[in-house]
C-alpha cells in the first residue's frame, strides 16, 4: 500500500465566528489541588485556546487534565497538581465562543471522528498500515511506546520476536507492571514462565516457586540492571531494554510478588512515570492488558507537533476479546484508535516477521 501520514486540517480561524471569539478567561487556583469552580477539562482531541487574540495549539495535550497558563505557554495539569495562584483556563463550552475550540475531525484521511477504521477493512489492510506507521516512526524520530501484559513474554517465539523489534528500534519505551518483568526475566533465567518451559508448556517439577527464585534473585543483587549485568539472564525483553538503555516503567498493584526492585509503589509515582513517556508518544501498542492500556492512553496526547508539522498519535489495542480495545476506545471515544482481536504471540511474530525478517529461527 502507498502510505502516507494522515495530514492535519487545522480550523478556518478567519471565519467570524472564531475571529469576534473573546480571548479564553482565567481564574487562579485559590487552593493546592483544587481547580477553580468552572475550570476547563481537557479532552481526547486537539484543542485549540485563544490567548491574546491568537488561537494557540499546544505541543502536545494530556486529557482529562486542567490547563494552566505559565509564561505564555499552556501545560496540561492534573487536578491534584493544581497549585494555589496558577491561572487555569476556564470554559464550559467547546464551540470556541469561550475562547476554547475543541477540533474533533483534525485528521479526516485517518477516518471519522468517534469511530476507528471503515469496518470494511480487511486484515491484512489493518496489518499493512500498522507496519507502514511503525516504519514511519522509526525512520523520522518517533518515539513509539509499548503497554504491555505479561502474556506477551509466556512463550520462547513472542518474547524472542519482541527482542529483535526492539534490537531493530521499534520499541522507544514500555510501561507495564511487575509481572511482564517478572516472566520475561524468569524465561531468561530459568527458561520458564509462571513455572512452565516457554517453549513446550510443560510444567516443571516445583515450577511455581520460579517467578519468585526470580524476584529474590533480583532484589537479592539489588536491581534488574545488576541481574542482567550478573550474565544470569540470557535473553528476553528486560535484558535488550537494559543492554539498550530503553526506558521502561513498571507500576504496581495492590498485590505483587516482590515486587521487583524498579517497580513504582504508589499511584502517584507511576502515572507520573507513564505520563512522561506517553507524552513523547507518537504511537501507542496496547498488548493485553486492560488496566495498563486505559491508565496509558489516559495520558496520551492525540497528536504532537515536530518542526512545525501536527501529527496524529495513534493508539493500538491488541487483545484475545474486545474488552480491552471496547475501554479504551471510549477513553478516547474511538478518536485514532485502532485493534487487533487475536493473541498477542502471534501478533507481535507477524510484527517480527514483516518489519525484522527471520534473523533468529524460532524453536
Amino acid at each position: 500500500m502507498s502510505f502516507k501520514m494522515p495530514k492535519y486540517e487545522a480550523p478556518d480561524f478567519s471565519k467570524s465566528e472564531f475571529a469576534s471569539a473573546p480571548d479564553v478567561t482565567f481564574k487562579h487556583a485559590q487552593k493546592d489541588g483544587v481547580p477553580p469552580r468552572g475550570f476547563h477539562l481537557s479532552s481526547a482531541f486537539p484543542e485549540h485556546y485563544k490567548v491574546k487574540g491568537e488561537w494557540i495549539l499546544p505541543e502536545v495535550s494530556v486529557p482529562f487534565c486542567a490547563v494552566v497558563l505559565n509564561d505564555d505557554t499552556l501545560s496540561f495539569v492534573e487536578c491534584q497538581d493544581i497549585k494555589s495562584g496558577d491561572a487555569v483556563v476556564m470554559a464550559h463550552k467547546r464551540d470556541g465562543s469561550e475562547g476554547v475550540y475543541t477540533h474533533v475531525n483534525a485528521f479526516p484521511e485517518a477516518g471519522k471522528p468517534y469511530r476507528s477504521l471503515p469496518f470494511e477493512e480487511s486484515e491484512s489492510e489493518k496489518y499493512e498500515y500498522l507496519f507502514e506507521l511503525m516504519r514511519y516512526h522509526k525512520e523520522n524520530g518517533g518515539h513509539i511506546v509499548w503497554v504491555m501484559g505479561p502474556a506477551a513474554v509466556f512463550n520462547y517465539d513472542s518474547r524472542i520476536a519482541f527482542e529483535e523489534l526492539t534490537k531493530a528500534g521499534f520499541v522507544n519505551a514500555v510501561l507495564a507492571g511487575n509481572a511482564l518483568a517478572t516472566h520475561d526475566l524468569e524465561g531468561g533465567y530459568l527458561n520458564t514462565a509462571l513455572g512452565q518451559n516457554i517453549y513446550t508448556q510443560e510444567a516443571v517439577p516445583n515450577g511455581h516457586y520460579n517467578h519468585l527464585d526470580t524476584i529474590n534473585e533480583c532484589r537479592r543483587i539489588g536491581s534488574i540492571e545488576g541481574f542482567v549485568e550478573s550474565g544470569e539472564v540470557k535473553d528476553g525483553l528486560m535484558k535488550t531494554l537494559v543492554e539498550m538503555n530503553i526506558p521502561y516503567v513498571l507500576a504496581g498493584s495492590i498485590r505483587d510478588d516482590g515486587p521487583l526492585p524498579p517497580v513504582h509503589h504508589t499511584v502517584t509515582d507511576s502515572f507520573q512515570a507513564m505520563r512522561k513517556e506517553m507524552e513523547k508518544a507518537t504511537l501507542v501498542i496496547n498488548l493485553a492488558t486492560l488496566l495498563h492500556s486505559v491508565a496509558g492512553t489516559m495520558f496520551s496526547s492525540s497528536y504532537h507537533v515536530k518542526d512545525g508539522v501536527v501529527e496524529p498519535v495513534f493508539v493500538y489495542t491488541v487483545d484475545i476479546t474486545s474488552y480491552a480495545e471496547d475501554s479504551v476506545a471510549k477513553v478516547r471515544n474511538h478518536y485514532l484508535t485502532r485493534s487487533f482481536t487475536t493473541n498477542v504471540q502471534d501478533f507481535v511474530f507477524i510484527l517480527k516477521k514483516v518489519l525484522v525478517g527471520s534473523k533468529k529461527e524460532a524453536r
